[in-house]
């Protein structure tokens, strides 16, 4: 299971805004030139963010980005599920699943559920301000 590269640039906009909030929103442009991202691939992941409730935008000559809550109510895995959708390592464990004729016979399926909940616990534990503030503390530091 890997990351895409959607879900890794979310987390580059995300840090960005964070990074360069004031009182007037961040505008696409500056992320881009910031973060080596295209403008138009940016605008395709803020969508996905917008969507989801996680940034808000503001048109006119001085519109932009801003987030919506504070750092610290952001977890990582909101933001990579707002871009990716499910971050589950196979269908039949995530949560929109389909139901599988050979769940109930499935050896696999136990591992399966196992590295879902471990994927979606590390990821949810840290939230935006922690990833700002550097994640190299120990779990029982923070």
């Amino acid at each position: 299971m890997m990351i895409s590269t959607k879900g890794r640039y979310a987390l580059k906009i995300m840090v960005d805004l964070t990074q360069n909030r004031s009182i007037h929103p961040v505008n696409i442009k500056s992320i881009s030139a910031r973060q080596g991202i295209s403008v138009k691939y940016i605008e395709q992941i803020i969508a996905s963010l917008v969507r989801a409730g996680l940034v808000k935008s503001v048109r006119g000559s001085q519109g932009g980005y801003f987030l919506t809550r504070e750092p610290e109510h952001y977890s990582v895995g909101e933001i990579l599920r707002a871009a990716e959708g499910e971050i589950a390592p196979v269908e039949c464990v995530s949560a929109g699943k389909i139901p599988c004729d050979k769940e109930s016979i499935c050896l696999l399926r136990p591992l399966w559920k196992e590295l879902d909940e471990a994927v979606n616990q590390v990821v949810d534990r840290y939230t935006l301000q922690d990833v700002i503030g550097g994640l190299d503390k120990p779990e029982d530091e923070q």
